[in-house]
């Protein structure tokens, strides 16, 4: 097991103990990977608008979609909820948001099932495989 390297937890109320200190850090450092997933899949560093106000409304919305996306996948299977987007280089030990909101897709669009149909004689379905196969593909470019 590795060691922890050390850090300064500063603190203005010169009142507080360190235990206290290191819980508001733990607590904290939540936030900050919450923060970050949504920098980095939200795009709430890189926001089109130019207006503060603009900013100021689309930014809870980002941020609630990170919270609908993250209860939706406690409704996922296990299965689901592990399932990461891999190529032969690259191997995640956990799935990413982005995975995360692409087996939320798959899940809704499996549950409406594409199932519309027409009444012409003629229509032919895809086999599975390839509807599955555009399906994943789907989920993770939209």
């Amino acid at each position: 097991m590795g060691r922890f390297e050390s850090q300064v937890l500063p603190c203005t109320d010169l009142a507080q103990d360190l235990t206290q200190i290191q819980r508001w850090f733990v607590q904290r450092w939540q936030v900050e990977v919450t923060f970050r997933e949504v920098r980095d899949h939200l795009g709430v560093k890189t926001q089109r608008q130019w207006k503060d106000r603009a900013i100021a409304r689309t930014t809870p919305c980002l941020l609630g979609l990170f919270s609908a996306v993250t209860l939706l996948r406690k409704q996922l299977t296990p299965y689901a909820r592990r399932a990461t987007a891999t190529s032969a280089w690259y191997r995640k030990q956990r799935p990413t948001f982005a995975d995360t909101l692409a087996a939320v897709r798959w899940d809704i669009w499996q549950e409406r099932g594409f199932g519309i149909s027409s009444r012409t004689a003629r229509m032919t379905k895809l086999r599975p495989a390839i509807l599955n196969a555009i399906t994943y593909a789907l989920c993770h470019a939209a």
